[in-house]
């Protein structure tokens, strides 16, 4: 049986809550007191997240939503299955995101590419399109999607993972042009270097490949992106942060950055 809530509450879903800056995110809402719907893979963690939430912040209601943004029918279930109490989002963080290895495009293998456009564009468009409507009827809302200054630059190896993100800062300026008329507000936030299991799955679990990205400076962590969502959603209602790009101190660009012993 699903929970009840009080529709006067704030309620927010965000993708990808099981780890790193999903269940950051998750965390911060949690704690200025917004109900939220939390989407992922793995049952475990998930449930592990949002009893977590539930005994740290008793007011808060968390419902766990397990499923894959990558399989279309999963996801269009999973959401649409939800009650009215539950379709009540007012800000959705699309963050669920993934890369995969290190390659060449003639080396890289095409299973990949396939995992890192239907994760990174395809579940964003998935999730946005149930949670669109729903804003669109109450007359508000406001979606925060994750992009990365891959969508911003490009490097080496990085063409199919630079190319979901360009595609994913695309996606936000159209949604931004789409929705202004509903009274939803669409922003990006693009990070730099920031230390999670992001290059454990991009490096598909050799940690110590995946720590050595980070060798030699203080990179951003997933408290500081989840800061950055809650300032962004946290505007006065005439206030609208379209656009922001976070960086490591020592990172100044993609190809820039400053390592030390």
């Amino acid at each position: 049986m699903m929970k009840t809530r009080d529709l006067a509450r704030k309620l927010a879903l965000v993708t990808g809550a099981t780890a790193g800056i999903g269940a950051a995110v998750a965390r911060k809402l949690a704690a200025e007191n917004w109900d939220l719907v939390l989407t992922g893979r793995r049952a475990d963690r998930l449930n592990t997240l949002v009893q977590e939430l539930e005994d740290r912040f008793p007011q808060v209601k968390a419902l766990p939503l397990t499923f894959d943004v990558c399989d279309e029918a999963a996801t269009f279930t999973a959401l649409e299955g939800l009650n009215e109490d539950w379709q009540a989002i007012e800000l959705l963080v699309n963050n669920a995101g993934l890369s995969q290895s290190l390659e060449p495009v003639h080396r890289q293998d095409p299973a990949d590419w396939d995992r890192m456009i239907d994760t990174n564009i395809k579940g964003l468009l998935r999730v946005s399109r149930v949670v669109t409507p729903w804003m669109r009827h109450r007359g508000k809302g406001h979606i925060i999607n994750l992009g990365s200054i891959a969508g911003k630059e490009v490097y080496a190896n990085g063409a199919v993972y630079c190319a979901t993100k360009h595609a994913v800062e695309a996606i936000t300026r159209a949604m931004r042009l789409e929705l202004n008329p509903d009274g939803i507000k669409v922003g990006l936030i693009a990070p730099g270097l920031v230390e999670t299991e992001f290059s454990v799955v991009r490096f598909k679990g050799d940690r110590e490949r995946a720590a050595a990205v980070y060798q030699g400076l203080e990179p951003l962590v997933a408290d500081d992106i989840a800061d950055a969502v809650w300032y962004m959603a946290s505007r006065p209602a005439h206030v609208h942060v379209a656009d922001m790009l976070i960086l490591p101190s020592a990172q100044a660009s993609m190809g820039q950055i400053t390592r030390r012993p």
